[in-house]
């Protein structure tokens, strides 16, 4: 971090942007790291980290990281028993707890841990009347009596460091089965930040808002290339106020996964087709000439006269209004963790909002990403440099550099048949085109046969129907059955609209709803529709509507909004026989 930076890190109190200088930053890191040596944690110890993104998180990890230690991030989401079993498996000495709701949350996952020494609340009132416990205020003036007794100590913590040291164990958030923890060490994160921040056009004046947990490799490799290149990194207040907190920050670069999007795309649609007479024709003239500007663009197609016109003119009525809404500075977004449809890529396209796909997992940090001046829609880039990628005989994507893993922590069996001469296999299925951009198909866990013996990729066909306007989450099921099917969870104001345009006279509860034929039939059109292309076998013709959203707290997403696949099939086994019934 470059110091004399006054707002290096920012986050919202009630309506109000708080500041830390660069300076402080440091000063504090510096404090907090002596004040883990003072409670008696030394290099090699592990140290549990329980949070949701606030700059306290940012503090304590480097501070972990600067002492030698080993941080071990939590999700703020997890269930207690598998918080119980992070902190069992890790050996954790001392947690970081946010605050009094996060320790009520994961108390009996706390309880009866001989191993677990100290307890340390961000927030002061937390650790009072709580064992074991103290403040991050507290610990910090350890840390400043540590500094005053002993001046070079942090400089000589910081030395010892070695690049192949353990830095960080961060357990998989698990679609399936117990969690790994991924063993990376400081040169994992190191020549990652270089080689991204060799590959991206990212500089000191660029501002950035962090909204994915930080406790995510995707957005804690995202804060430490922020943090190498003097960035300002401002705190989303909550995942349900990045809109807000878009337009109050205006940033000008900002990581985030196709969830987002779909909502802030779906959000927009809402809004345009709640427009009466010319507007609303304006702006569905405006969606139809931005795809087919970008979709020509983004293959170097040569656009048409009239189009380049068309183009400009719905770039000034509609989609100046899109930039706005995202802050009016916004360079790119960089998107990863889940395919993205490439209909909303080309509408981001065409509003001037490049939304560039990136790749990676937990045990390779982030692989590879599209580049603002090279962005092919519907791939996930090329390979940042020093990473080498190849495919498998049975398509299976292979990572190899320094980017990859140690290995599981503990698990020798598991490291062994995921590693083989530096190789790590993915587990994921993709191709490489001519020019070595990668192409994801899907996880090879996810594809499920069809009783005809024929695979299908369920991402893949999840991406193509969500460029309906009436769909906001789906998964695709249909393993051992002649033809897939489709779960789908409705924008359900849309499909209002559309019932009331078609003089519809339908129940208002999403129960109701999600049962009327005439919704069904709705959104079965579309979706029969934007399969119509596909191979016979993919096409989609049974769909079922469900009234709710999957969400973390239902079991249904990991931290990363990612779909636990076998949870929906479990969940909903019956309708999904009446759906072949």
């Amino acid at each position: 971090m470059k110091y004399g930076k006054p707002n290096a890190l920012n986050h919202k109190i009630g309506e109000e942007w708080i500041n830390f200088s660069a300076e402080t930053f440091v000063e504090r890191v510096r404090h907090v790291a002596l004040g883990l040596a003072a409670l008696g944690i030394k290099p090699g110890d592990r140290v549990a980290l329980l949070s949701e993104n606030r700059p306290e998180w940012s503090i304590t990890d480097l501070a972990i990281l600067s002492l030698g230690a080993i941080n071990v991030p939590i999700y703020t989401t997890q269930a207690v028993d598998q918080i119980r079993y992070i902190l069992t498996d890790s050996g954790a000495r001392a947690i970081f707890i946010s605050n009094r709701r996060l320790y009520k949350h994961a108390r009996q996952a706390l309880e009866r841990l001989g191993f677990l020494e100290n307890l340390i609340f961000f927030d002061a009132e937390g650790s009072e009347g709580v064992q074991r416990a103290l403040s991050l205020d507290a610990l910090e003036e350890k840390g400043r009596e540590q500094a005053g007794h002993t001046p070079v100590a942090f400089a000589d913590y910081l030395s010892a460091v070695r690049p192949q040291d353990l830095a960080t164990i961060i357990y998989t958030s698990g679609t399936t089965g117990e969690p790994k923890g991924v063993m990376l060490t400081h040169n994992n994160f190191i020549s990652n930040v270089l080689a991204i921040t060799d590959g991206l056009p990212i500089s000191s004046t660029d501002v950035a808002l962090s909204v994915l947990p930080l406790s995510h490799i995707f957005e804690r490799t995202g804060f430490y290339v922020f943090c190498y290149n003097g960035m300002s990194v401002y705190y989303a207040a909550s995942f349900d106020q990045v809109g807000e907190n878009l337009r109050e920050v205006r940033p000008t670069v900002m990581t985030a996964v196709p969830r987002l999007f779909e909502k802030v795309y779906h959000r927009i649609v809402k809004k345009g087709m709640s427009e009466k007479g010319w507007k609303r024709k304006v702006f569905l003239r405006a969606l139809a000439v931005g795809q087919r500007y970008a979709e020509l663009k983004d293959k170097h197609q040569r656009v048409p006269r009239t189009l380049a016109l068309q183009q400009k003119i719905a770039s000034r009525l509609v989609f100046s209004k899109w930039r706005a809404g995202v802050g009016g500075r916004l360079r790119y977004f960089v998107s990863g963790g889940a395919p993205l449809s490439p209909a909303l890529s080309y509408s981001f396209l065409a509003a001037g909002i490049p939304v560039l796909q990136g790749y990676g997992a937990t045990e390779t940090c982030i692989v590879s990403a599209n580049r603002p001046e090279n962005n092919h829609v519907g791939s996930v880039g090329l390979p940042f440099a020093g990473i080498e990628l190849a495919i498998a005989e049975d398509g299976e994507i292979m990572v190899r550099g320094p980017n990859v893993m140690l290995g599981y922590y503990g698990q020798p069996d598991a490291t062994a048949a995921v590693m083989k001469d530096g190789w790590f296999a993915t587990g994921d299925v993709g191709h490489l085109d001519e020019c070595g951009r990668l192409y994801i198909t899907d996880r090879k866990k996810d594809l499920f046969k069809l009783s005809n013996g024929k695979y299908v990729a369920p991402q893949l066909i999840e991406s193509l129907l969500k460029q309906s306007e009436l769909v906001s989450q789906v998964v695709v099921v249909g393993t051992g059955r002649k033809q897939p099917a489709a779960l789908i969870v409705p924008e359900w104001e849309a499909v209002k609209q559309e019932l009331s345009a078609q003089g519809e006279d339908f129940p208002q509860g999403r129960n109701e709803l999600s049962q009327f034929p005439a919704a069904i039939k709705m959104v079965q059109r579309d979706v029969v529709a934007l399969t119509s292309e596909l191979p016979d076998y993919e096409r989609i013709r049974r769909v079922a509507l469900l009234p709710d959203e999957f969400t973390i707290d239902n079991g249904e997403l990991t931290p990363t909004l990612k779909v636990k696949r076998r949870v929906i099939d479990e969940k909903f086994g019956e309708l999904i026989e009446e759906l072949y019934s």
